[in-house]
């Protein structure tokens, strides 16, 4: 097991330390979409292929230690057995030559089009551990920290719940078959990785979700809502037995015991947990309409929100945490806001003892929203302004008022932690 305060990636985190990060949206969906036949590859629709040089060098204006980078599968090994490292070699190259820690994206949400049925081909996980081991064989002893997987839970909505990305799925049933392929292919990823290198860091990163209901008549579907949150996490740790909240649940969408058993028997640590949260979308109120029918409200978040989602994931994990990705929409002065709350928050579970070691504002620069894809207005209609610098029609980056608020939170220090927070 990889221990977070012994391992290369942990020399930059200590208890008198914390890692400060930021990172650039990198959802690639190369299906195009039947109707409209546009694919999503927010490189590309946000200039960061020609420009990637200039946004690295943003990076480093902020004082980050560390960097969530993702390096594009598809273009990496465009058709089997085919490897082509410009978009692997050039972009962490000059994050290492700035001084900034990669942590390397090796999947975030899409896949190469070669692998038909994405995450339910059988091969999945084959492919995903070669990739990996290629990855960290070429990087060996220069990158040493991976996310396997971003946000497994909204990779089975999108792609086996909604039916947006391949595979397409539109039910629960889907969902549960997308998750099961993704996170076997996480622990087939972080094995590849510890081949190459036992002491790589996996970063575990998804979505985090808060259910809750003020009707009593909902409140158990917002609790298994709330446990469906934790799943892909509870399958890769081997956590899922008959006495687990979604053992049932799992069986009836088609899951047989034997391949819970797998998970069981091959079951990896989860040494740093990294926390997607939003104050737009984090929170989540099940309310039932007039009519009687159930109906989900995003309730904008308040300021205990980071300390909320942290006490929940260290009680329920004792692991280290980060926040992985965060950001509000809107305004200079929202986000200001939000920058400052959040912060706090970070602030406050440390003093508590709780140990949140890290914090990345995401993205960088603005996003392309996903419906761009099966949208007809130009990328620039689909911008949200979500970073530290805004993008304009052109693409170009417009520096803002935040960039300096960021790097005055970077440059003060936050509160020690005790070690023996680290120690579950």
């Amino acid at each position: 097991m990889v221990d977070l305060r012994q391992s290369r990636f942990g020399d930059l985190i200590s208890s008198n330390n914390f890692l400060w990060c930021t990172g650039i949206e990198d959802t690639f969906i190369t299906a195009p979409h039947p109707k409209t036949g546009r694919t999503l590859d927010e490189y590309e629709l946000t200039g960061h292929y020609h420009r990637w040089r200039d946004d690295i060098d943003l990076m480093a204006e902020l004082g980050v230690q560390a960097a969530r980078y993702g390096i594009p599968w598809h273009r990496i090994n465009p058709q089997p057995g085919v490897w082509e490292w410009e978009w692997a070699d050039r972009p962490l190259e000059h994050l290492l030559s700035r001084g900034i820690a990669p942590i390397v994206d090796l999947v975030h949400y899409g896949l190469p089009a070669w692998i038909d049925g994405a995450y339910l081909n059988s091969d999945y996980p084959r492919f995903v551990a070669e990739y990996a081991h290629r990855v960290a064989q070429r990087f060996h002893g220069r990158v040493h920290a991976y996310t396997p997987l971003n946000e497994p839970r909204i990779t089975a909505w999108y792609c086996g719940r909604i039916g947006w990305w391949p595979p397409f799925g539109r039910s629960w049933r889907g969902f549960v078959q997308v998750m099961r392929g993704v996170c076997c292919g996480i622990i087939e990823t972080v094995r590849a990785l510890h081949d190459v290198d036992p002491q790589i860091l996996p970063v575990h990163v998804d979505a985090t979700d808060l259910y809750a209901s003020r009707d009593p008549s909902l409140e158990a579907e917002a609790r298994h809502r709330q446990e469906i949150v934790f799943l892909a996490l509870d399958l890769v740790s081997g956590r899922i037995g008959p006495a687990h909240a979604l053992y049932s649940w799992l069986i009836h969408q088609g899951v047989h015991e034997d391949e819970l058993a797998w998970f069981r028997a091959h079951a990896i640590p989860l040494p740093f947990i990294g926390l997607n949260l939003y104050p737009m979308f984090t929170n989540k109120v099940f309310t039932r309409t007039l009519a009687g029918r159930t109906r989900l409200k995003m309730e904008y978040a308040t300021g205990d929100l980071v300390e909320s989602l942290g006490e929940l994931y260290w009680e329920r994990y004792r692991a280290p945490l980060f926040i992985s990705e965060t950001a509000a929409t809107g305004s200079i002065r929202r986000r200001h806001e939000w920058m400052d709350t959040s912060i706090a928050g970070a602030r406050r579970l440390r003093e508590r003892g709780i140990p949140l070691v890290g914090y990345t504002w995401w993205p960088v620069f603005a996003l392309v929203t996903w419906a761009y894809r099966q949208g007809h207005h130009p990328p620039e209609y689909y911008f949200k302004q979500m970073g530290l610098w805004d993008l304009d029609q052109d693409c170009r980056r417009i520096r803002t008022p935040l960039v300096d608020a960021f790097r005055a939170h970077a440059a003060t220090p936050l509160p020690p932690i005790a070690a023996a927070a680290f120690v579950a």
